[in-house]
């Protein structure tokens, strides 16, 4: 996927070495999204690399020339979670701020695809260390520098205290979203239930 207009002229430009292998982007893709939809149906621990390939309609032999397992290939699109991030919220309030990042994350923690695969990699990273740090990476990283830029606008606004402890922030911040997602699970959140936490969030932060 590109960034900027000027990317796909660059890469026309740029020639390959010679003998090296050139890996065309829609198949990366295809694979891609191969891999959450294996992972939301069977799971890290029965889904295989045959059929990654049978469901990105490629042989196995192009999973192979990109990742060197199924490991190595989860890692990968798990890490990268944390480089896409989220928008800072800037409604101009401490709780406005919280309302918008509960609703963004809510939507994404409640689509059913999210709503295997993160359960899922949780139990696999219980037993698996690298898998543990992709899956730390991706979701306190991804959400920390969100978390500490509603801090930040909240001290610039002198709605918190500027010694706050970030790091007990992003747990009052982060932690009920999370805990609904992956230990409650339930379908659906209470009428009011968003609103509710970013106010009660919001006042907690102001205590500390």
């Amino acid at each position: 996927m590109t960034t900027n207009a000027d990317t796909p002229q660059v890469q026309r430009r740029r020639r390959a070495p010679a003998g090296a292998a050139v890996l065309r982007e829609d198949v990366t893709e295809a694979i891609r999204l191969a891999v959450f939809e294996e992972l939301a149906t069977a799971g890290y621990a029965r889904m295989s690399i045959e059929g990654i390939a049978r469901r990105a309609g490629v042989g196995k032999t192009a999973v192979y020339r990109r990742w060197r397992s199924k490991l190595h290939l989860v890692l990968d699109l798990v890490s990268a979670v944390a480089v896409q991030g989220l928008p800072t919220p800037d409604t101009g309030s401490l709780e406005g701020d919280l309302r918008l990042l509960y609703e963004v994350t809510s939507r994404a923690l409640r689509h059913p695809v999210a709503g295997q695969i993160i359960p899922d990699l949780q139990a696999e990273a219980a037993r698996n260390p690298e898998i543990a740090d992709a899956m730390q990476k991706a979701l306190r990283e991804g959400q920390q520098s969100v978390a500490s830029g509603i801090v930040a606008a909240a001290v610039v606004r002198g709605e918190i205290s500027e010694g706050i402890d970030e790091d007990l922030a992003l747990d009052l911040i982060s932690g009920p979203l999370y805990w609904r997602a992956v230990v409650v699970r339930g379908p659906k959140l209470p009428k009011g239930y968003l609103a509710g936490l970013a106010r009660a969030t919001a006042g907690a932060l102001k205590a500390l």
